[in-house]
């Protein structure tokens, strides 16, 4: 319970900067003022990171790392998404296994009539009920326990049921851990128990973790793997296991609006490697596709080439407007020639550098050209088929 004098507080200082507050904050014993900042802190992300939420009042936040591990609401209604595309009534109940501050068990147990959401840490229980009450959330149960305990007495129809995990990736120490079998709980040792419980799991493991190994370690039932990005940064990466599921996953690369759906076999095509240096568009996949590896698919689907096979750059002499990534304009080509360097790049002073299979990195070519960072130009220094060192110099489209 918090007095209203501590409520009032969060309410008149949350727009401030938490550390100064801290520092000149009065010791009033009425006030509660580590839990104060706990909620401004909180709510001052949550604007940010949940919008939705932070529009509620009374919502209670959990410390900064609780808050820092949680889902986004952007990431949190994808998965929601993947829901809605699973057959009718299998998850008409969710269990939540790894409940945490609720923020992903809030946006699925929307689509379910009954909702379990298991936890380990008594607090984080107590601020789920209370928020869950906020968000309506009236079909939810919430159980303080272990996700192995939960798992041993949960009855289901399994048909009907969804459970969902997150495992914790960090060890006893608080250091971060990759690897399935190090998270808690491990998935590879509950995967049995899960199959039992539900024809569908749903789990989001490390952004880290190579998605080839995370398919042969769960085994033949995932039937589809989503690699989601927000911003250009991969955030996390899904696995959905179906129990009657054969065959190779489906692969999905998400960035925001761009979607690239494939199979695993497709990999193997032949990379289209482009056949002189001239072109007139460049374009970067975004961070979902680089993560994938996907680059085969790229020059089959659409009308561009590869750089080179290790670039991870393609070009085009016709804009690509579909293509998913930044796409650019080439302004110029140039050799790492000084007097070519210094033709190619006069009036520019200002640019966004980046390097892909090239001997320098990003800072040092930077300096190499002697610009400032940031402004309208972006720069790529590469190495084509044919080894030669290249610098593009674009502009967006």
């Amino acid at each position: 319970m918090v007095n209203e004098e501590t409520i009032r507080f969060v309410r008149n200082h949350r727009e401030e900067d938490v550390r100064a507050l801290a520092l000149r904050a009065k010791r009033n014993g009425d006030i509660d003022l580590p839990w104060a900042l706990d909620q401004i802190q909180g709510w001052q992300t949550a604007r940010r990171k949940l919008p939705a939420w932070a529009a509620i009042d009374d919502i209670i936040y959990p410390p900064h790392l609780s808050m820092e591990q949680c889902s986004s609401e952007q990431t949190a209604i994808y998965k929601r998404n993947i829901v809605d595309t699973l057959p009718d009534g299998s998850h008409e109940r969710l269990i939540d296994l790894t409940g945490g501050f609720g923020v992903d068990f809030s946006y699925l147990a929307t689509r379910a009539r009954q909702a379990v959401y298991v936890e380990r840490q008594e607090r984080l229980c107590e601020i789920a009920r209370h928020n869950f009450a906020l968000l309506g959330l009236n079909q939810s149960t919430v159980i303080h326990a272990q996700a192995e305990d939960a798992l041993s007495h949960l009855d289901s129809d399994p048909a009907s049921t969804l459970i969902y995990l997150d495992p914790a990736r960090r060890d006893s120490n608080s250091a971060r851990t990759y690897a399935i079998a190090d998270c808690t709980p491990n998935v590879l040792e509950l995967k049995e128990r899960l199959m039992t419980v539900a024809h569908h799991a749903l789990i989001k493991l490390s952004p880290m973790l190579d998605w080839h190994k995370a398919i042969n370690d769960l085994g033949q039932e995932v039937e589809d793997v989503h690699i989601v990005s927000t911003g250009n940064e991969c955030k996390e990466l899904l696995m959905l296991l179906s129990v009657n599921h054969t065959g190779s996953p489906t692969i999905h690369c998400v960035n925001d609006g761009q979607t690239l759906t494939y199979q695993p076999s497709q990999e193997t095509q032949p990379l289209q490697i482009a056949d002189h240096d001239a072109a007139t568009y460049l374009y970067e996949p975004n961070a979902s596709i680089m993560k994938a590896g996907c680059y085969p698919v790229l020059t089959e689907r659409y009308a561009v080439k590869a750089v080179a096979a290790d670039s991870h750059l393609f070009v085009s002499d016709l804009e690509v407007a579909d293509f998913p990534g930044r796409r650019f304009a080439i302004d110029a080509i140039t050799a790492m020639n000084k007097k070519e360097l210094n033709r190619a790049l006069a009036g520019i002073t200002r640019a966004n550098v980046a390097t892909r299979n090239f001997p320098m990195t990003a800072q040092q070519l930077r300096q190499r050209l002697r610009l400032n960072d940031g402004g309208d130009c972006y720069i790529f220094g590469t190495t084509t088929a044919t080894g030669q060192r290249l610098v593009y110099i674009c502009h967006k489209v």
